[in-house]
């Protein structure tokens, strides 16, 4: 017998529904590929029927364990909109506060500390156009400097001028944000956002002279990509990422 629309949605309306489970799986996605740390990055989505409210990771939750209904839904002061007994990591909120209050345009913003991008955040030269997965964000990254732990909330307004209009932006000596259009293409922007990080340090770690993609092909490099997926972007992947979590263990959709 099918279940009701109640029991899919644990009582949620349906669009924010289907919010929860892109997000619940990105988080699952992020520990399955071993770029969480333990509980203290995150992974927020903004909700379309009230623009200031988001949903957030329980603190405390490891990346493996969240499910749709356990996010956390807060507003842009902080507060909590429903209740739940998990706390809400402050550092999380004013990193993603600040970048959901001034870009309506993005709807995940995702913080990560891999090895890799801590790497290239601490290079004063920053990511160089080495490999193809490089060009594809080359044209669009911002670089703020390291202030300390993102308690201070202070910190929103130069965190909201070093990301401008980009989709990534690296946090020197910390780590990375990442943003997207929805869920999916923002796991799509970090996936090549890492490689492009992993390549680099590799490629440095060789010790001879390196060859940068040229200008005029970073140019051109976003049109090709878009006739090389479709037109598709990021959707023409994210059905398989889901279907890798349903193979494994799909309590993410509880």
């Amino acid at each position: 017998m099918a279940l009701s629309n109640v029991q899919i949605n644990n009582g949620f309306n349906e669009s924010e529904w289907e919010l929860r489970l892109d997000l619940a799986a990105c988080y699952r996605l992020m520990a399955l590929f071993g770029w969480d740390d333990l509980i203290y990055t995150h992974i927020t989505c903004r909700l379309p029927e009230a623009s200031s409210h988001f949903l957030i990771n329980p603190y405390g939750m490891m990346f493996d364990e969240i499910t749709a209904s356990s996010l956390i839904k807060i507003d842009l002061a902080g507060n909590k909109v429903e209740h739940s007994e998990w706390p809400v990591n402050p550092a999380g909120f004013v990193i993603h506060s600040a970048i959901h209050e001034v870009r309506e345009d993005i709807r995940c913003v995702l913080h990560a500390h891999t090895v890799a991008t801590i790497a290239v955040s601490t290079l004063e030269c920053g990511l160089l156009p080495l490999s193809q997965h490089a060009t594809l964000l080359f044209q669009g990254i911002g670089y703020h400097d390291y202030e300390g732990i993102s308690v201070d909330k202070d910190e929103r307004q130069s965190l909201q001028k070093d990301m401008g209009k980009n989709n990534v932006m690296f946090l020197r000596n910390h780590g990375v944000l990442v943003a997207g259009a929805t869920i999916s293409e923002a796991f799509h922007n970090f996936y090549v956002l890492q490689k492009a990080c992993e390549i680099q340090v590799q490629a440095m770690g060789c010790n001879a002279p390196m060859v940068s993609v040229k200008p005029e092909v970073i140019a051109v490099v976003m049109d090709q990509y878009r006739q090389a997926n479709l037109g598709k972007g990021a959707q023409l992947e994210w059905p398989g990422l889901l279907r890798r979590l349903d193979r494994i263990d799909p309590s993410w959709r509880e």
